[in-house]
């Protein structure tokens, strides 16, 4: 069987950012998600997400915020696109690993690639947020009723997922 990562990524406390962290409580606490499917939060700690890799998955969705230019709460499944790092110069490759600890997904997935632990299959889910620019706890008007929408989507990623054949690692 297939392991899954699922992991809620953003920052709480810039309003709808933080909605990756929200729907990934809520789909932990759904138990709707088979066993081999593992929900973590990381926050905006990618070095959480790039050590739980290294524990080895098939798959791994994130869910975030993804800024996209189109109207608040649109939903967005993306096949992520990792750069690779080793293709970066020197400076570029000091730049980008000068601070970890605050990421950007793309940063975390960077790293898990160059690490040789990012699965082979990887997915991007979230909305287009409403509010982010500003401090302040709690989703918008705009994102907390997308919240569902956003785990069905996940539940259904995972079951197409689990139905496909595993794939070697490159």
């Amino acid at each position: 069987m297939k392991r899954i990562l699922v992991a809620g990524m953003g920052n709480v406390l810039r309003h709808d950012d933080g909605l990756g962290v929200e729907a990934a409580k809520r789909l932990s606490a759904s138990g709707t998600l088979p066993e081999h499917v593992k929900v973590i939060e990381v926050g905006i700690g990618g070095i959480h997400l790039v050590q739980e890799l290294m524990a080895g998955y098939d798959a791994l969705i994130i869910i975030d915020a993804l800024e996209r230019g189109s109207a608040p709460g649109t939903l967005h499944v993306l096949e992520a696109e990792v750069p690779d790092l080793h293709t970066w110069s020197e400076n570029q490759r000091g730049d980008f690993l000068a601070d970890m600890h605050y990421t950007t997904p793309t940063k975390a997935m960077t790293l898990a690639k160059a690490l040789g632990v990012l699965p082979p299959q990887v997915y991007l889910v979230g909305c287009q947020p409403a509010e982010v620019n500003e401090f302040g706890i709690g989703l918008s008007e705009h994102i907390e009723p997308r919240i569902g929408v956003i785990t069905r989507a996940i539940e259904d990623l995972v079951y197409h997922l689990s139905k496909a054949p595993v794939e070697q690692r490159a």
